[in-house]
């Protein structure tokens, strides 16, 4: 990948990482409070300020387990209970499950109904199409050198050396159209129906399976290898790596071809999303027809994503500029969104490669019965790719800009 192509989001949240480096400079305040007073500060404090507060130090953390603060405000939370008395004492849930579920929970309603704002600055010099997220980090790239494949050529980059090209051995394939990497190896969706399996290290093509019938327009990989693949006809196929063989065709999407593919590991369902605006769900347990088949958008769906462990909700974005927040479970369309071109407030941002400014715009959410066809193409342009982030998304759009989504409740 482009070291290039990396850029930081505006504002950096305060993690425990930054509590552990402002502790080893010198003795906290926080350190020097007795258990007794902590444990009656900490008493006055919710779930998700609890969780919080755990992060900061391990002798906070200790005061907040040991008293089961967490268990007995995960009750109240959960169970509308005033004492938190239900199962608080004996409750063996983790904080880490109890935080989950309940950032899993905050993040599906924000999303479905928070106000939010968009910010947007510009991150390349030609027009970026291609964005990931982690860690509040975010990646961009354009076109297909994110993915490190172009045409018939697999490129490498590495942080402190030039880009490594190889090109495919014994005219293996004319072109790719799409590549999924697990390290040590990248698989090639081509224009022939096969995918081709590279080992990175021996640079050697290990497998070739026949996927489909078309050209593979789209990969997605399960945590145990499993590769799920998309074509221009709208078929989809699961095959399994170690076999060397095609498993099953899941079936078709009865629409048009499967443009963008989306797995969530937690529920074991794969979302497509096919270039006539229609998202259908599959359950890889059950490979005789699909969950479910919605009409998202009017026009191509581009890209889709969620949280790791989020099995409620699905961010959809497409050529309309409409992002959409749809229901995993039914295929309902929950929110519509675009951006509120009226208004744009300026300010600047300091980061390590210098002075950035950025454009803050506020969020619009629309109704069943709005006319997007009427809405000016500057408040809704076409989303090429999106990742999600904890209560934030950010999106692309084939121009210059970098665009966060973010939703507050």
């Amino acid at each position: 990948m482009d070291p290039s192509a990396t850029t930081s989001s505006p504002r950096q949240p305060f993690t425990a990482g930054t509590a552990t480096a402002k502790k080893k400079k010198k003795k906290t305040t926080a350190e020097s409070l007795s258990h007794d007073v902590l444990c009656i500060i900490f008493s006055f404090l919710d779930l998700f300020q609890l969780i919080r507060c755990s992060a900061v130090s391990t002798s906070w953390r200790k005061a907040i387990n040991k008293l089961k603060l967490n268990q007995t405000e995960y009750c109240k939370q959960r169970y509308n209970d005033p004492n938190g008395l239900q199962d608080a004492s004996s409750s063996q849930r983790s904080l880490s499950e109890q935080a989950e579920q309940l950032a899993m929970e905050r993040h599906a309603l924000a999303l479905q109904r928070a106000p939010a704002s968009v910010n947007q600055w510009k991150g390349h010099s030609v027009g970026v199409n291609q964005c990931r997220m982690k860690m509040g980090k975010v990646l961009t790239g354009v076109g297909d050198k994110v993915v490190g494949l172009v045409g018939t050529r697999i490129c490498i980059w590495n942080r402190t050396e030039t880009r490594n090209v190889f090109s495919s051995r014994e005219n293996l394939f004319t072109k790719g159209l799409c590549m999924r990497y697990v390290d040590p190896e990248a698989v090639i969706g081509c224009d022939d129906g096969k995918v081709r399996v590279f080992d990175l290290y021996s640079r050697k093509c290990s497998q070739i399976i026949k996927m489909h019938e078309g050209p593979v327009t789209c990969l997605a990989f399960t945590d145990d290898q499993l590769l799920v693949s998309g074509s221009s006809l709208g078929t989809l196929s699961l095959s399994d790596l170690s076999s060397d063989q095609r498993v099953v065709l899941l079936g078709s999407t009865f629409s048009a071809g499967i443009k963008t593919l989306c797995f969530n590991p937690s529920s074991y369902m794969v979302f497509a999303g096919s270039t006539a605006g229609n998202v259908s769900c599959w359950d890889l347990r059950k490979t005789n027809r699909s969950l479910w088949e919605t009409r998202v958008s009017p026009n191509v769906v581009y890209s889709m994503h969620h949280l790791r462990n989020d099995t409620s909700t699905l961010v959809v974005g497409g050529i309309d500029g409409v992002l959409r927040i749809v229901d995993q479970v039914t295929g309902e369309v929950i929110s519509r969104c675009i951006i509120d071109d009226s208004r744009t407030v300026l300010h600047r941002s300091t980061e390590r490669f210098g002075t950035v400014q950025i454009e803050s715009k506020k969020l619009k959410r629309l109704s069943e019965d709005d006319r997007i066809d009427l809405m000016p193409r500057a408040s809704r342009p076409q989303i090429t790719c999106l990742a999600v982030g904890m209560e934030k998304v950010v999106t692309t759009h084939n121009d210059k800009y970098i665009r966060v989504w973010k939703f507050r409740k």
